[in-house]
């Protein structure tokens, strides 16, 4: 079977530092391609960072974010690197789309773009729009309605299909995940923004080996670390192979580069370039656009991997403390009593049903500790409210 070595740059982005983000996709891809990967991920909305809010309702924001994911192609390749396939996040919008109810202004996308040869070589939207707990999607975005899958040459030469889907459309069914499985891709790549939430990590690997034996591909999560307002984002990129089995997962809460040798199957020669419609098994039809990457010198891994990238897991105690020090470190200067309130607790090892979220705090904090630390945290909500 085709070999294919794939990172996962599990990164910090900056909300609505364009060109800030657009260097660190730089920087990672470089890091990456010197250890051989062929194909570099990285988290979604990377270029814009998340979430942008009503930022993805400013038309110049969205110029500037259409911009800089051109411009970072053409970098990539002056850098030596058009021969990676780079997966990564931005902003977008959709063309044509006319101003109606419930139409976002401007119809903006939760996008990705597959970045080669110089070029953005094919994008598209999330389709699955979150619009509960933290998430407000439905205000900001248009649904995708197209699965990509492009061919690249693995180590060697052979050819294999590598489909994309966005964080929420792996959480929910049908849509890319089911297509995925029609369209014959050997490997699926997520990029996310999953904030943190207790016990989640344990959720997440179980969804991503769900979602892989769904796909019949193996499937690479990639998700973002660091934070925005009251979210925090615990990285934990999760590899796996099609049948289950655990190729690779990251460390929590910091970033880092995760790499994995994938052995995949090989592309149907049947398969061509251009646009199917297909059932996405949610209710909704969807296209399956394929397109085949131009052949260029690539990154070769040399030897394989010595072992598995694996990093430790924390405990829920170790977890919260992550969480709390990520949130005083952005946002102790903000004097905001909710924020504040919620690093305390966090401090304190309270503990909420959505920790870091908004909707625990603004409409059920439930204390599940001593009766010494939940006067002490209600004390403290009280003074900086």
């Amino acid at each position: 079977m085709p070999q294919l070595r794939i990172g996962l740059a599990q990164v910090n982005a900056t909300v609505g530092d364009l060109a800030g983000n657009s260097d660190k996709v730089l920087e990672w891809t470089m890091r990456a391609a010197e250890q051989g990967a062929r194909i570099v991920v990285f988290p979604e909305m990377m270029l814009t960072g998340y979430p942008v809010e009503d930022l993805a309702l400013r038309r110049s924001f969205v110029d500037a974010s259409i911009a800089t994911v051109r411009s970072l192609a053409a970098e990539l390749a002056a850098e030596g690197l058009d021969g990676v396939a780079v997966v990564v996040g931005y902003l977008d919008r959709r063309p044509g789309q006319h101003p109606g109810v419930g139409v976002p202004a401007g119809a903006p996308l939760d996008a990705v773009a597959v970045l080669h040869a110089g070029s953005l070589v094919i994008q598209s939207a999330k389709h699955h729009l979150p619009n509960y707990g933290v998430f407000d999607e439905f205000r900001y975005f248009l649904p995708g309605n197209t699965l990509p899958v492009f061919r690249l040459p693995a180590h060697g030469g052979e050819p294999v299909d590598v489909a994309v889907a966005i964080c929420e459309d792996l959480w929910q069914d049908g849509g890319p995940v089911a297509l995925a499985r029609q369209a014959g891709a050997g490997l699926l790549v997520v990029p996310n923004a999953s904030p943190y939430e207790q016990n989640k990590d344990d959720v997440r690997l179980e969804l991503c080996r769900r979602r892989a034996a769904e796909a019949g591909a193996a499937l690479a999560y990639v998700n973002m670390v660091g934070g925005q307002d009251e979210l925090v984002f615990d990285g934990d990129s999760i590899i796996v192979a099609a049948d289950g089995r655990l190729l690779a997962r990251g460390p929590q809460f910091d970033e880092a580069l995760v790499l994995a040798d994938l052995a995949l199957p090989t592309a149907d020669p049947a398969a061509k370039a251009g646009k199917q419609r297909a059932d996405a098994a949610d209710g909704t039809t969807m296209s399956i656009e394929r397109v085949k990457l131009v052949p260029l010198p690539a990154p070769e891994p040399g030897e394989s991997l010595a072992e598995a990238m694996l990093w430790p897991r924390l405990s829920d105690l170790a977890e919260r403390q992550r969480v709390g020090v990520q949130l005083a470190r952005r946002q102790l200067r903000v004097p905001h009593g909710i924020r504040l309130i919620h690093w305390f607790r966090c401090w304190l090892n309270v503990r909420c049903d959505h920790c870091p979220g908004t909707l625990a705090v603004r409409s059920s904090i439930r204390f599940s500790s001593t009766p010494a630390q939940s006067v002490a945290a209600r004390t403290w909500m009280l003074l900086w409210n």
